[in-house]
């Protein structure tokens, strides 16, 4: 590939969600730009962080300017945790992830009965008292399977049992939930919308619901997760009791452990696909009609990712504007014609220029991602297709 200053491309949107276990968003974001600039040295390259609604969704609202904040809550297991959110023109962005999530605790039976998602609603009226005029709350990676319960107990809900009783944190206890009280509700919630952005569908209950699929997980065995449905049955039906809202009728009611079905009955929250919120939060189509070339990136690119992962979901986006994609990442475990189908051109991983999985994983990853896609730039040369409205920019 010639790199001359007339030389296409000459606008590159660098735009990968995190390897996960590997490099977060911006880390990887840097890597795969580091390789654009080694390969293009005139290009102009523009760094910007995906994520599908669950880790990641601050790190992308971080690299398209908001403000970084952080706040003190409480963990899925009780003490304290340090969790970072952002802020952008009255928007702010949470991930349940950062107070309530799976990276916080040793999975076992305990953990998953026990979990909460209080530190979530403490995050909330972070974000309230900071003057949000809405907010997006980012709900992938949760410990708990409360139905979010803990999240509106810490914004004013009481959780009653027969006796009048507030009852115990954990959706391990839901059983013995008899009322919801919802009068002292945070009031400012009135007013303050809130978006609940998850790439995942799954009802409160039932065998694709909230414990059955993603209790073992959280490390519930077969008891636990027939004590966690049994709970959100329960708090199924005091919710609608409480607001007259069926939170076991929704088809995404079940993501992160129902926080999503309890916030929507008791605030009236809606849900939209992860990218949805991140491409709003990103000004995503601004920055494709900007770009010649999107790379795009995530720790592996398999099979799942052909469900609607972020990555892919954003190629077809550019593919669809007539903007070139190409993808790099840890892994790359499906064929040619898949990206083809998904609008990517041509793909590379970590792994192949690293020469094995444990280096590409390693203390170097940063180093190997860049490779690649040097790597993958020269290779690909003149074979990528530029669109007319592109070409004459």
């Amino acid at each position: 590939m010639a790199t001359d200053a007339g030389a296409w491309p000459q606008r590159v949107l660098v735009a990968p969600d995190k390897f996960k276990g590997t490099l977060t968003g911006p880390q990887a974001a840097r890597a795969i730009a580091d390789g654009v600039r080694g390969a293009l040295p005139h290009a102009q390259v523009r760094e910007l962080v995906i994520a599908d609604g669950g880790e990641g969704t601050v790190d992308a609202a971080l690299s398209a300017g908001a403000h970084a904040r952080t706040a003190t809550v409480t963990g899925p297991l009780g003490g304290s945790v340090h969790a970072r959110w952002a802020m952008d023109e009255g928007t702010a962005v949470l991930e349940l992830a950062a107070a309530s999530g799976l990276q916080l605790v040793n999975p076992d039976p305990a953990t998953a009965l026990g979990a909460t998602s209080r530190g979530t609603g403490e995050l909330m009226v972070a974000a309230l008292d900071a003057g949000a005029e809405s907010i997006v709350v980012g709900l992938g990676g949760s410990a708990c399977t409360d139905g979010g319960a803990g999240l509106l107990a810490a914004l004013g809900a009481r959780l009653l049992d027969a006796d009048g009783r507030e009852i115990h944190d954990g959706g391990g206890h839901l059983t013995a939930l008899a009322r919801v009280d919802l009068a002292g509700l945070d009031p400012r919630l009135r007013a303050v919308p809130v978006t609940l952005a998850a790439d995942v569908r799954s009802p409160l209950l039932g065998r694709a619901g909230a414990a059955a699929v993603f209790g073992p997980q959280k490390g519930a065995g077969p008891e636990d997760v027939a004590r966690l449905e049994a709970g959100l049955v329960v708090w199924a039906r005091c919710l609608e009791e409480a607001t007259g809202r069926d939170a076991a009728a929704l088809d995404w009611g079940g993501a992160a452990g129902g926080s999503a079905a309890g916030l929507h009955a008791a605030v009236g929250a809606h849900f939209q696909s992860g990218l949805e919120v991140v491409a709003g939060l990103t000004g995503l189509a601004d920055q494709l009609r900007w770009a010649d070339l999107v790379i795009v990136g995530e720790g592996s690119l398999d099979e799942q990712s052909l469900q609607g992962k972020a990555p892919i979901a954003l190629a077809r986006r550019a593919s669809a504007a007539g903007v070139p994609v190409l993808a790099v990442a840890g892994r790359v475990a499906v064929d040619r014609s898949a990206l083809a189908d998904a609008g990517i051109v041509a793909a590379a991983s970590a792994t192949e220029a690293a020469g094995s999985s444990e280096l590409a994983q390693g203390g170097d990853a940063a180093r190997w991602v860049a490779e690649a896609t040097r790597a993958l730039l020269l290779r690909s040369g003149d074979g990528l297709p530029v669109s007319p409205s592109h070409a004459e920019r």
